[in-house]
Parts: structure tokens; C-alpha cells; sequence
């Protein structure tokens, strides 16, 4: 939705509407009726003038301001509200003399004439004053209405991509894991035992903890932990891995599954052939930083999409968590392929 059809749109409920006139109906009856010291005549006055201030008001908020001043044809938005206002003179002139009273500028100083060029002038400003509020007023509105409808947008796409991001827990791996435990039942492995415990707290968390915007650091680095060690089942021998923390990491909260998709690379990438996966993941906390870094040896063939489609997802999420408050840089060093990412402690 552009921003003209943001502004055109009716996003202030009509009871406010009312509460606005009513409100200030109000205080011009109060305000001129203590001025002249005449109350009937402020209410009959403001009672002729006020339906044309609205009619001026939603006329400029819905017709002038869309149709020229937001297509930039400036110059035909002032003549337009010159016109505008010069018919609403002749008009609030004209009613209050036949209505109200023969004297149409009782507030005047000295030999001051209605209908000449300082009542145009008055009549004109204390108009003017009115439109300006009321479009003051509109385009504020307008602005935390969109700015909320940005924020809604975000939240959407950040349980869109979460989702995505669950769902990209590839079937596969859960298959192989109750495959590689079927086999161990078999053998009666000691191994199995500790297979449904890590297997279980990993769907615990994809179905429950990953539901939510945060959780704590802890929580993640447990669950990147149970991952790798039932990778480790499924390449059997051919993992070394190396989870490391530096700094107090407690009370730490950040994103569910931000980190997931790194070490999903690494094994995606990472094993060649029958030689071994070298992994290595550490967590630091720097000041009121914390940095993420994954190494691991990687397959030359696939260099090119080890920071493909899937780096590019996950910086995008990136941005929507933290706008420009985070740094992510992928380098090949000694033959290894080192992620880094860098984001403020929240």
C-alpha cells in the first residue's frame, strides 16, 4: 500500500472524529463567548462556521493533499486551496450576515470593514490554523499507523523464515538418527540410551522452545551440542568437533535457531568423501558483543555454494533482527572455511 493510499485511507475512527469537532466546537464557544462577553452569539457563529471547517478539512485531507501534494504538483495544490478558501469566505460571510449578525467582525480594532483585505486576511489565517492542525494531526496518525504495519510486516516475516527455518531441519536427518537407533537397539548399544535422550531434547525444542522470539544462549549452544553429537552417530568415525565458550555467557538471550543454520553448513559442505569433518564452534563474549564463529574443512566442488542461497537467507534474517547492528563475514583460511558473526547483547 503506498503511502498516498495510507493517507487517503479512513485510519482514525469516526468517534474520534467526533470527540475532535465536539472538543473543538467547545472551546471556540467558550473562547469567543467570554471574548464578547456573549454567549448566544458565539454559539450561533460557531454553530454556521463549523460545518464548513469540515468541509474544508476532509476536503484538503482527501482530495487536495492526495491528488497534488503527494504526485508533487505543488502549485496546484495552493491554488487549489486559495479557491478553496475563498469560496469558504463568501460563503461563512454570507451565512453569518443573513443568520447571525450585521456585524461580521466585532473583534475588529478602529474603522476595520468587513469584507475588505484585513478580514480576508483574518478569516483566511484562523482557516488556515484549522487546516493545518487537522492535517498535522492526520499525517501523524497516518505515520505510527504505518510504522506499525512496518513492525507487523517484520513479525510476519520473522515467523515465516523461523518457520522455514523448522522446516528446514531436513527430514532426513531425524530418519537416519531412527535409523542409526534402530541399529543400536539391535546390538543393544549402551549408545542408544543416550541417542533418544539427545534426539528427544532436539524435538522438544524445534516443536516448543523454537517457537519463541528468544531464548537464552545456553539453551542454544545445549541444542547445536545434541545436534553435532547425533551427526557424529550418523557419520560414525569421520567427525572431530570442538564446541568452545569464552566469557560469561549466563542470562545471554538471543534468537531460536540463529546459529543452527551455520553448523547445518558445515555438515552439508563439510564431509568429503572418507576423510574426516573438522569442526570447530565458539562462542565469545566481547564487551557487549557476542561473537559466533564456525570453521570447518569444506568440499572445493561445493565452494561456491557453502555461501550461496543459505548464507543469504540467514543474513537476511539479519537484517530484520538487527538492521545494521550485526556483522557476518565467510573467509577460506589454510584450506578451511571460517564464518564469524558478530551482534550486540541484547
Amino acid at each position: 500500500m503506498s503511502v498516498n493510499e495510507v493517507f487517503v485511507k479512513k485510519t482514525i475512527a469516526l468517534k474520534y472524529h467526533l470527540y475532535f469537532w465536539g472538543i473543538y466546537f467547545f472551546i471556540n464557544f467558550i473562547r469567543w463567548g467570554s471574548y464578547f462577553n456573549d454567549y448566544s452569539y458565539s454559539f450561533a457563529s460557531n454553530l454556521v462556521e463549523f460545518p464548513l471547517h469540515i468541509v474544508i478539512v476532509y476536503l484538503n485531507i482527501y482530495v487536495l493533499i492526495p491528488k497534488f501534494v503527494f504526485k508533487r504538483k505543488y502549485f496546484y495544490y495552493v491554488i487549489a486551496l486559495i479557491i478553496l478558501l475563498g469560496v469558504h469566505y463568501i460563503i461563512r460571510s454570507g451565512l453569518n450576515y443573513w443568520l447571525v449578525t450585521k456585524n461580521l467582525w466585532p473583534e475588529s480594532q478602529g474603522t476595520q470593514e468587513a469584507f475588505g483585505f484585513n478580514h480576508i486576511l483574518a478569516v483566511t489565517i484562523g482557516e488556515l490554523y484549522v487546516v493545518g492542525i487537522t492535517a498535522a494531526i492526520k499525517f501523524t496518525v497516518d505515520f505510527v499507523n504505518v510504522k506499525n504495519q512496518n513492525q507487523q510486516l517484520q513479525e510476519l516475516q520473522y515467523k515465516t523464515e523461523l518457520k522455514y527455518l523448522k522446516a528446514q531441519m531436513q527430514p532426513h536427518f531425524f530418519f537416519n538418527t531412527l535409523n542409526n537407533l534402530y541399529a543400536l537397539t539391535l546390538k543393544k548399544s549402551p549408545k542408544a540410551s543416550d541417542v533418544v535422550l539427545r534426539l528427544s531434547d532436539i524435538m522438544k525444542y524445534i516443536i516448543y522452545d523454537a517457537s519463541k522470539k528468544r531464548l537464552s544462549l545456553i539453551q542454544e549452544i545445549n541444542y547445536i551440542d545434541n545436534y553435532v553429537e547425533l551427526e557424529k552417530l550418523r557419520y560414525e568415525e569421520n567427525i572431530e568437533s570442538e564446541i568452545s565458550i569464552e566469557g560469561n555467557l549466563d542470562g545471554i538471550q538471543v534468537p531460536s535457531l540463529l546459529f543452527l543454520p551455520f553448523i547445518e553448513n558445515c555438515f552439508k559442505h563439510g564431509v568429503k568423501n572418507d576423510e574426516k569433518l573438522k569442526l570447530e564452534v565458539s562462542f565469545e563474549k566481547i564487551a557487549q558483543e557476542l561473537v559466533f564463529k564456525a570453521v570447518n574443512n569444506f568440499n572445493y566442488h561445493e565452494k561456491d555454494s557453502h555461501g550461496g542461497i543459505g548464507l543469504k537467507n540467514m543474513r537476511r534474517r539479519l537484517e530484520i533482527l538487527y538492521k545494521d547492528k550485526f556483522d557476518l563475514t565467510t573467509d577460506v583460511i589454510n584450506d578451511m572455511f571460517v564464518v564469524v558473526l558478530k551482534i550486540p547483547i541484547q
